[in-house]
Protein backbone atom coordinates (compact mmCIF):
# COMPACT_ATOMS: atom_id res chain seq x y z
CA UNK A 1 0.00 0.00 0.00
CA UNK A 2 1.46 3.44 -0.83
CA UNK A 3 1.39 6.36 1.50
CA UNK A 4 -1.05 8.38 -0.29
CA UNK A 5 -3.77 5.12 0.90
CA UNK A 6 -2.81 4.73 4.57
CA UNK A 7 -5.93 6.50 6.26
CA UNK A 8 -4.95 6.46 9.86
CA UNK A 9 -6.49 9.60 12.05
CA UNK A 10 -9.31 9.62 14.08
CA UNK A 11 -13.22 8.18 15.08
CA UNK A 12 -16.35 9.71 16.18
CA UNK A 13 -19.61 8.62 16.14
CA UNK A 14 -22.72 10.67 14.34
CA UNK A 15 -25.86 10.99 15.97
CA UNK A 16 -27.11 7.67 16.92
CA UNK A 17 -27.74 5.96 13.96
CA UNK A 18 -24.29 3.88 13.97
CA UNK A 19 -22.81 5.70 11.70
CA UNK A 20 -19.00 6.22 12.59
CA UNK A 21 -16.59 8.26 10.31
CA UNK A 22 -12.32 8.27 9.84
CA UNK A 23 -10.97 11.83 9.02
CA UNK A 24 -9.02 10.55 5.86
CA UNK A 25 -8.73 14.32 4.05
CA UNK A 26 -9.93 17.60 4.22
CA UNK A 27 -12.26 16.01 1.40
CA UNK A 28 -12.58 12.64 1.84
CA UNK A 29 -14.17 11.04 5.31
CA UNK A 30 -15.05 7.49 5.54
CA UNK A 31 -18.18 6.02 7.45
CA UNK A 32 -18.88 2.46 8.76
CA UNK A 33 -22.45 1.25 8.74
CA UNK A 34 -23.70 -2.12 9.50
CA UNK A 35 -25.52 -4.42 7.26
CA UNK A 36 -29.28 -6.55 8.96
CA UNK A 37 -29.07 -9.19 10.91
CA UNK A 38 -29.21 -11.57 8.00
CA UNK A 39 -26.18 -9.67 5.62
CA UNK A 40 -28.71 -7.75 3.23
CA UNK A 41 -29.19 -3.82 2.92
CA UNK A 42 -31.35 -1.45 1.54
CA UNK A 43 -31.98 1.99 1.17
CA UNK A 44 -33.88 4.96 -1.11
CA UNK A 45 -31.98 7.40 -3.81
CA UNK A 46 -33.84 10.74 -4.09
CA UNK A 47 -32.95 13.95 -5.66
CA UNK A 48 -33.40 16.93 -6.80
CA UNK A 49 -36.40 17.65 -3.99
CA UNK A 50 -35.96 20.64 -1.88
CA UNK A 51 -38.68 23.20 -2.62
CA UNK A 52 -40.84 23.22 0.58
CA UNK A 53 -43.14 20.50 -0.68
CA UNK A 54 -44.58 21.74 -4.04
CA UNK A 55 -44.42 20.04 -7.33
CA UNK A 56 -45.20 16.87 -5.42
CA UNK A 57 -42.50 16.37 -3.38
CA UNK A 58 -44.71 15.84 -0.40
CA UNK A 59 -46.74 13.35 -2.49
CA UNK A 60 -43.26 11.70 -3.40
CA UNK A 61 -42.16 11.84 0.22
CA UNK A 62 -45.50 10.17 1.58
CA UNK A 63 -44.89 7.10 -0.97
CA UNK A 64 -40.94 7.29 -0.16
CA UNK A 65 -42.33 6.69 3.76
CA UNK A 66 -44.14 3.43 2.83
CA UNK A 67 -41.79 1.90 0.45
CA UNK A 68 -38.64 2.77 3.16
CA UNK A 69 -41.30 0.96 6.26
CA UNK A 70 -41.98 -1.73 3.91
CA UNK A 71 -38.18 -2.24 2.89
CA UNK A 72 -36.95 -1.82 6.41
CA UNK A 73 -34.52 0.61 5.27
CA UNK A 74 -30.79 1.22 6.54
CA UNK A 75 -30.51 5.15 5.11
CA UNK A 76 -31.79 7.00 2.47
CA UNK A 77 -29.43 8.79 -0.38
CA UNK A 78 -29.58 12.32 -1.55
CA UNK A 79 -28.18 12.67 -5.12
CA UNK A 80 -28.12 16.36 -4.70
CA UNK A 81 -30.37 20.09 -5.29
CA UNK A 82 -31.56 20.01 -2.09
CA UNK A 83 -32.82 23.04 -1.27
CA UNK A 84 -33.97 24.80 -4.34
CA UNK A 85 -33.08 27.50 -5.56
CA UNK A 86 -30.10 28.52 -4.13
CA UNK A 87 -29.21 26.17 -1.31
CA UNK A 88 -29.22 27.58 1.98
CA UNK A 89 -28.44 30.75 3.04
CA UNK A 90 -27.18 30.01 6.50
CA UNK A 91 -27.31 26.82 8.49
CA UNK A 92 -30.05 28.67 10.36
CA UNK A 93 -32.03 29.23 7.51
CA UNK A 94 -35.79 27.80 7.72
CA UNK A 95 -35.47 26.24 4.38
CA UNK A 96 -33.85 23.07 5.61
CA UNK A 97 -37.22 22.62 8.15
CA UNK A 98 -39.47 23.56 5.24
CA UNK A 99 -38.08 21.00 2.67
CA UNK A 100 -36.68 18.74 4.68
CA UNK A 101 -37.09 17.77 8.49
CA UNK A 102 -41.38 18.41 7.79
CA UNK A 103 -41.59 17.02 4.98
CA UNK A 104 -39.67 13.45 5.08
CA UNK A 105 -41.48 12.92 8.47
CA UNK A 106 -42.61 9.08 8.31
CA UNK A 107 -40.99 6.59 10.86
CA UNK A 108 -39.51 4.72 8.59
CA UNK A 109 -37.35 7.99 6.74
CA UNK A 110 -35.86 8.69 10.34
CA UNK A 111 -32.41 7.53 9.50
CA UNK A 112 -29.36 8.78 8.02
CA UNK A 113 -29.90 11.11 5.19
CA UNK A 114 -26.24 10.95 3.11
CA UNK A 115 -26.13 13.65 0.91
CA UNK A 116 -24.12 15.00 -2.31
CA UNK A 117 -23.97 18.53 -3.14
CA UNK A 118 -25.65 19.46 -7.02
CA UNK A 119 -25.24 22.47 -8.59
CA UNK A 120 -27.52 24.45 -7.31
CA UNK A 121 -26.40 24.16 -3.56
CA UNK A 122 -23.36 25.70 -4.60
CA UNK A 123 -25.26 28.71 -5.43
CA UNK A 124 -26.25 29.21 -1.43
CA UNK A 125 -23.80 28.96 1.25
CA UNK A 126 -22.01 25.76 0.84
CA UNK A 127 -20.55 25.70 4.12
CA UNK A 128 -24.19 26.08 5.41
CA UNK A 129 -25.01 22.45 4.37
CA UNK A 130 -21.65 20.72 5.23
CA UNK A 131 -22.19 22.62 8.74
CA UNK A 132 -22.52 20.74 12.06
CA UNK A 133 -25.25 22.81 12.84
CA UNK A 134 -27.89 21.27 11.26
CA UNK A 135 -27.01 17.84 12.23
CA UNK A 136 -27.60 19.07 15.71
CA UNK A 137 -31.09 20.48 14.57
CA UNK A 138 -31.82 17.38 12.62
CA UNK A 139 -29.48 14.25 13.17
CA UNK A 140 -30.78 12.71 10.50
CA UNK A 141 -28.48 15.31 8.40
CA UNK A 142 -25.58 14.60 6.95
CA UNK A 143 -23.56 16.30 3.79
CA UNK A 144 -19.84 16.55 2.61
CA UNK A 145 -18.46 17.25 -0.22
CA UNK A 146 -16.64 13.04 -1.06
CA UNK A 147 -16.69 10.32 1.59
CA UNK A 148 -17.29 6.95 2.09
CA UNK A 149 -19.57 4.66 3.02
CA UNK A 150 -18.21 1.11 4.17
CA UNK A 151 -21.40 -1.38 4.99
CA UNK A 152 -19.42 -4.76 4.78
CA UNK A 153 -21.41 -6.09 1.84
CA UNK A 154 -21.19 -2.50 -0.06
CA UNK A 155 -18.97 0.60 -0.53
CA UNK A 156 -20.32 3.65 -1.13
CA UNK A 157 -18.50 6.33 -2.99
CA UNK A 158 -19.97 10.09 -2.57
CA UNK A 159 -18.63 12.68 -5.18
CA UNK A 160 -18.57 15.76 -5.32
CA UNK A 161 -19.12 16.46 -9.09
CA UNK A 162 -20.45 20.36 -9.59
CA UNK A 163 -16.70 21.11 -9.62
CA UNK A 164 -15.78 18.87 -12.48
CA UNK A 165 -18.37 20.74 -14.37
CA UNK A 166 -16.24 23.68 -16.88
CA UNK A 167 -19.32 25.50 -18.09
CA UNK A 168 -20.08 26.60 -14.20
CA UNK A 169 -16.93 28.56 -14.06
CA UNK A 170 -16.79 29.50 -17.77
CA UNK A 171 -20.65 30.61 -18.53
CA UNK A 172 -22.15 31.39 -14.85
CA UNK A 173 -25.40 32.96 -16.72
CA UNK A 174 -24.98 35.52 -13.90
CA UNK A 175 -25.63 32.69 -11.62
CA UNK A 176 -23.04 33.15 -8.57
CA UNK A 177 -21.26 29.76 -7.26
CA UNK A 178 -19.71 29.06 -3.89
CA UNK A 179 -16.31 27.89 -4.87
CA UNK A 180 -14.76 28.50 -1.33
CA UNK A 181 -13.19 25.40 -0.84
CA UNK A 182 -12.63 24.24 -4.28
CA UNK A 183 -10.29 26.51 -6.10
CA UNK A 184 -8.22 26.36 -7.54
CA UNK A 185 -10.51 23.63 -9.02
CA UNK A 186 -7.78 21.77 -10.80
CA UNK A 187 -5.88 20.84 -7.59
CA UNK A 188 -9.28 19.95 -5.70
CA UNK A 189 -10.47 17.36 -8.54
CA UNK A 190 -6.72 16.10 -8.38
CA UNK A 191 -7.31 15.47 -4.84
CA UNK A 192 -10.82 13.93 -4.93
CA UNK A 193 -10.10 11.44 -7.78
CA UNK A 194 -6.60 10.69 -6.29
CA UNK A 195 -8.56 9.80 -3.17
CA UNK A 196 -11.23 7.78 -5.20
CA UNK A 197 -8.81 5.63 -6.94
CA UNK A 198 -7.18 5.20 -3.26
CA UNK A 199 -10.30 3.72 -2.10
CA UNK A 200 -11.60 1.90 -5.01
CA UNK A 201 -8.01 0.19 -4.89
CA UNK A 202 -8.34 -1.13 -1.52
CA UNK A 203 -12.26 -1.61 -1.37
CA UNK A 204 -13.00 -5.44 -0.73
CA UNK A 205 -17.04 -4.84 -1.20
CA UNK A 206 -18.90 -7.51 -2.75
CA UNK A 207 -20.43 -4.24 -4.29
CA UNK A 208 -19.19 -0.48 -5.53
CA UNK A 209 -21.54 2.02 -6.25
CA UNK A 210 -20.55 5.88 -6.97
CA UNK A 211 -23.35 8.53 -6.21
CA UNK A 212 -21.95 12.21 -7.91
CA UNK A 213 -25.20 14.57 -8.56
CA UNK A 214 -24.50 15.35 -12.43
CA UNK A 215 -25.27 12.16 -14.95
CA UNK A 216 -22.18 10.35 -16.66
CA UNK A 217 -24.84 8.93 -19.06
CA UNK A 218 -28.37 10.78 -19.85
CA UNK A 219 -31.00 10.82 -21.93
CA UNK A 220 -32.12 13.56 -20.19
CA UNK A 221 -32.48 17.39 -19.88
CA UNK A 222 -28.89 17.97 -19.54
CA UNK A 223 -27.71 15.15 -20.94
CA UNK A 224 -24.11 12.99 -20.51
CA UNK A 225 -21.71 15.07 -18.12
CA UNK A 226 -18.40 15.06 -21.10
CA UNK A 227 -15.77 16.13 -18.07
CA UNK A 228 -17.03 13.19 -15.66
CA UNK A 229 -16.85 10.61 -19.16
CA UNK A 230 -13.16 11.94 -19.41
CA UNK A 231 -12.39 12.28 -15.82
CA UNK A 232 -14.30 9.83 -13.87
CA UNK A 233 -15.48 7.05 -16.36
CA UNK A 234 -12.58 5.54 -16.97
CA UNK A 235 -11.84 5.30 -12.91
CA UNK A 236 -15.21 3.11 -12.10
CA UNK A 237 -14.38 1.13 -15.01
CA UNK A 238 -10.69 0.05 -14.26
CA UNK A 239 -12.15 -0.86 -10.93
CA UNK A 240 -14.90 -2.88 -11.54
CA UNK A 241 -17.67 -0.18 -10.04
CA UNK A 242 -21.23 -1.78 -10.24
CA UNK A 243 -23.39 0.99 -10.26
CA UNK A 244 -23.17 4.85 -10.81
CA UNK A 245 -25.84 6.69 -9.43
CA UNK A 246 -26.99 10.30 -9.79
CA UNK A 247 -29.84 13.10 -10.41
CA UNK A 248 -29.20 16.60 -11.75
CA UNK A 249 -31.68 15.63 -14.59
CA UNK A 250 -35.47 15.58 -13.20
CA UNK A 251 -36.41 11.96 -14.25
CA UNK A 252 -35.66 8.41 -12.97
CA UNK A 253 -33.72 6.26 -15.94
CA UNK A 254 -31.40 3.56 -16.00
CA UNK A 255 -28.83 2.90 -18.58
CA UNK A 256 -26.55 -0.08 -18.97
CA UNK A 257 -23.28 -0.04 -20.04
CA UNK A 258 -22.43 -2.42 -23.37
CA UNK A 259 -19.09 -2.77 -22.86
CA UNK A 260 -19.49 -3.48 -18.99
CA UNK A 261 -21.59 -4.43 -15.94
CA UNK A 262 -21.90 -0.63 -15.05
CA UNK A 263 -25.32 0.64 -14.43
CA UNK A 264 -26.25 4.28 -14.69
CA UNK A 265 -29.00 5.03 -12.66
CA UNK A 266 -30.46 8.44 -12.46
CA UNK A 267 -33.37 9.76 -9.77
CA UNK A 268 -33.85 12.98 -10.00
CA UNK A 269 -37.42 13.15 -9.46
CA UNK A 270 -37.78 14.36 -5.84
CA UNK A 271 -40.24 17.29 -7.05
CA UNK A 272 -40.43 19.81 -10.47
CA UNK A 273 -40.19 17.18 -13.04
CA UNK A 274 -39.36 17.87 -17.19
CA UNK A 275 -42.19 16.50 -18.96
CA UNK A 276 -41.17 15.08 -22.71
CA UNK A 277 -37.57 16.71 -22.34
CA UNK A 278 -35.28 14.23 -23.51
CA UNK A 279 -33.02 13.45 -26.42
CA UNK A 280 -32.17 9.47 -27.03
CA UNK A 281 -30.01 10.56 -29.54
CA UNK A 282 -27.50 12.81 -27.71
CA UNK A 283 -27.06 11.29 -23.84
CA UNK A 284 -26.75 7.92 -24.25
CA UNK A 285 -23.72 7.54 -25.76
CA UNK A 286 -23.13 3.57 -26.76
CA UNK A 287 -25.16 2.51 -23.46
CA UNK A 288 -28.41 0.69 -23.67
CA UNK A 289 -30.89 2.35 -22.81
CA UNK A 290 -33.47 0.40 -20.36
CA UNK A 291 -36.07 2.74 -19.06
CA UNK A 292 -36.82 6.39 -18.72
CA UNK A 293 -39.85 8.28 -16.67
CA UNK A 294 -40.09 11.88 -17.20
CA UNK A 295 -41.96 12.29 -14.13
CA UNK A 296 -41.70 12.79 -10.25
CA UNK A 297 -40.60 9.85 -8.23
CA UNK A 298 -37.33 7.62 -6.30
CA UNK A 299 -35.55 4.58 -6.23
CA UNK A 300 -34.79 2.06 -3.72
CA UNK A 301 -31.68 -0.55 -3.36
CA UNK A 302 -31.41 -3.84 -2.31
CA UNK A 303 -28.86 -5.80 -1.78
CA UNK A 304 -27.23 -9.22 -1.02
CA UNK A 305 -23.95 -10.72 -1.07
CA UNK A 306 -25.50 -12.02 -4.40
CA UNK A 307 -27.94 -10.19 -6.03
CA UNK A 308 -28.33 -6.47 -6.35
CA UNK A 309 -32.80 -5.41 -6.77
CA UNK A 310 -33.03 -1.98 -8.59
CA UNK A 311 -36.60 -0.48 -8.56
CA UNK A 312 -38.11 3.31 -9.54
CA UNK A 313 -41.33 4.23 -8.27
CA UNK A 314 -43.55 6.96 -9.48
CA UNK A 315 -45.81 9.87 -7.11
CA UNK A 316 -48.24 7.15 -6.49
CA UNK A 317 -46.04 4.30 -5.42
CA UNK A 318 -46.24 2.20 -8.23
CA UNK A 319 -42.95 0.27 -9.38
CA UNK A 320 -42.18 1.55 -12.85
CA UNK A 321 -39.24 -0.22 -13.33
CA UNK A 322 -37.19 -3.08 -11.35
CA UNK A 323 -33.78 -4.76 -12.14
CA UNK A 324 -32.37 -8.04 -11.20
CA UNK A 325 -28.21 -7.90 -11.00
CA UNK A 326 -28.71 -11.87 -11.73
CA UNK A 327 -29.67 -11.36 -14.70
CA UNK A 328 -27.61 -8.57 -15.56
CA UNK A 329 -24.59 -10.62 -15.20
CA UNK A 330 -26.05 -13.87 -16.95
CA UNK A 331 -26.73 -11.75 -19.96
CA UNK A 332 -23.53 -9.95 -20.15
CA UNK A 333 -21.59 -13.49 -19.74
CA UNK A 334 -23.50 -15.27 -22.53
CA UNK A 335 -22.80 -12.12 -24.66
CA UNK A 336 -19.44 -11.99 -24.32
Amino acid sequence: MDGSCKHCLKWMWVACFYFEFMLVSAEFQRFQHPVKADGSLSFLVIGDWGRKGAYNQSQVALQMGKVGEKLGIDFVISTGDNFYEKGLATPYDPHFKHSFTNIYSANSLQKQWCSVLGNHDYRGDVQAQLSPILRKIDSRWLCLRSFLVNTEIAELFFIDTTPFVDEYFRNPKHQKFDWRGVIPSNKYLTRVLKELRCALRESVGKWKIVIGHHPIRSIGHHGQTKELITLLLPILEAYNVDMYINGHDHCLQHLSSITSPLQFFTSGGGSKAWKGDFDYLDGGGDDEIKFYYDGQGFMSVELTPTNAKIAFYDVSGNVLHSFNSNQLYYTYSTEM
